[in-house]
């Protein structure tokens, strides 16, 4: 398989400390967040936006891992942590990649039922493909492919990370 690299380690750590930024700009007022990655990867990266986080701020975060089944997304979504833990917060629901937008809308419309201060999106890669109005608030790259092309991120258990084109 040819992969075409379009975000190396370090510019993946520099989008997230860049998201962790806006995030900390959005939310300044609040003393605690919920940070909701999508499992897998959404969820390991919304721990490392966590981690980015709490370097630069005295916010409270709560990592909360959503599980949903991509292949038939109207399933029941579970999530680590109770509706009653994520009510009346500030809670950031994030991804590794926006594609045609399915997986975040059905994961955006799980959260709905219960009241939240502010309710924002955060994806690494948005590719520009959605069946669904949904947007990113916080994105690393924009990306503009074709449908044939596929984007898959890494996240390595030795702390590297890229994201390449198929």
């Amino acid at each position: 398989m040819n992969k075409n690299i379009i975000l190396t380690n370090q510019e993946i750590e520099h989008k997230i400390k860049r998201i962790a930024y806006q995030i900390y700009e959005t939310f300044v007022g609040e003393e605690e967040i919920v940070i909701a990655g999508i499992a897998n990867n959404g969820f390991i990266f919304a721990k490392k936006i966590a981690q980015a986080l709490e370097t630069i701020s005295s916010l409270k975060v709560s990592l909360c891992e959503v599980q949903i089944n991509k292949q038939n997304p109207e399933l029941p979504i579970h999530t680590s942590l109770s509706k009653e833990q994520y009510s009346n917060k500030g809670l950031i629901l994030v991804d590794d990649v926006l594609n045609s937008g399915t997986t975040l809308i059905y994961a955006v419309r799980h959260f709905i039922d219960v009241p939240l201060k502010k309710f924002k999106t955060a994806v690494l890669v948005d590719r520009n493909h959605k069946k669904y109005p949904v947007k990113a608030d916080f994105k690393g790259i924009s990306l503009s492919t074709s449908l044939l092309e596929h984007v898959q991120v890494v996240f390595d258990e030795d702390g590297t990370s890229y994201a390449y084109l198929s």
